[in-house]
């Protein structure tokens, strides 16, 4: 027997079962409500409506948020596929000819974003005048598979087995510290001699937390005095530049602009660079155009402070090839030799 469809007023519009599924991954009313720019009155309604519409309750609420009924449960694992079908439909919608030119999302870590592809973009847009480039700098990972960023540049190595990762290369950091804190208060000989000076951190998501860095680094201190937590990297750097305390910083920082120098004897760490992006974005020739010049852009050959291997900040500007090392960061601030 041919089967019937349900009546078009029947059937839950997508945006209600976007609300649903914003609120499961939220975990709260309160958190939903702030990623999707509504009320939490205006979330509630569209959970009231759906289980009207499905006739029985999908979640109960809880003083820690809320949780899925048995119903909930069935239903979310329909609003998933849901989802994926129409993510599908803009991909396939995203790689017709007609969409060409357009707008390529790079989501990249606060600090990359702003100090090292910002610049570099200025050569891209020459090469591909009719693209634009959303480019999106923030220290928390961008969801690609839910389309939040075509592409994203991320210093923590993506889990799904449903994404395309590439390593672009390495980030290396060591502690800096201004010349004007080096006047002031000198620099510490050893790590035993942290507990006399004032240590800057970036607290974020991304970043290394203190403990994960003097793991291993025998003579650290249990506890250093801090006297600032900062949460994205531009004012991280310019904190330390301006000589508020040592904090951790690439390798090549003392190229950007400031007089910082780096601290020996503190130890050092490193963290792997990673493109991450949806194998099907690759099928768009202005992703896959961005894709390339990304991947150039973090050529450890041409740019040896993303190479594997660690070379001091004092050996950088004899291992580039090509442009002088301060020309790459020329524009911050006046150059000092």
């Amino acid at each position: 027997m041919e089967q019937v469809a349900p009546a078009p007023d029947l059937m839950p519009d997508w945006q209600s079962i976007r609300v649903f599924l914003v609120l499961e991954r939220a975990g709260s009313f309160r958190a939903a409500a702030a990623q999707l720019g509504l009320s939490v009155n205006s979330v509630r309604r569209r959970i009231g409506d759906l289980e009207s519409l499905i006739g029985a309750p999908l979640l109960t609420r809880h003083v820690d948020g809320i949780r899925l009924t048995a119903e909930g449960q069935a239903i979310l694992k329909s609003a998933g596929r849901m989802e994926a079908a129409a993510f599908g439909l803009l991909r396939a919608g995203e790689a017709a000819p007609f969409s060409e030119t357009g707008e390529v999302r790079i989501a990249v870590t606060e600090g990359l974003g702003a100090f090292w592809l910002a610049p570099r973009l200025v050569e891209f847009q020459r090469a591909n005048p009719r693209l634009t480039v959303d480019l999106r700098c923030a220290m928390e990972s961008a969801d690609v598979l839910r389309l939040e960023a075509d592409i994203a540049i991320q210093l923590t190595r993506p889990t799904s087995p449903d994404l395309r990762m590439v390593k672009l290369g390495r980030i290396h950091l060591l502690p800096y510290a201004a010349r004007e804190y080096e006047e002031t208060y000198g620099i510490p000989a050893s790590p035993e001699e942290l507990t006399r000076h004032r240590i800057v951190v970036q607290a974020s998501g991304q970043t290394i937390r203190l403990d994960e860095y003097s793991r291993g680094i025998p003579g650290f201190p249990a506890t250093v005095p801090i006297a600032l937590k900062i949460n994205v990297s531009s004012a991280y750097y310019w904190a330390i530049a301006k000589g508020a305390g040592i904090g951790l910083l690439p390798t090549y920082a003392s190229a950007i602009g400031a007089r910082v120098v780096p601290v020996d004897n503190l130890g050092r760490y490193s963290l792997d660079i990673w493109l991450t992006y949806h194998p099907d974005v690759e099928r768009i020739e202005r992703v896959r155009r961005t894709i390339d010049w990304v991947r150039a852009a973090f050529d450890p050959r041409r740019y040896p402070w993303f190479r594997d291997e660690f070379i001091h900040p004092r050996d950088l500007p004899t291992a580039i090839k090509g442009a002088p090392l301060h020309d790459l960061f020329a524009g911050f601030t006046a150059m000092t030799p």
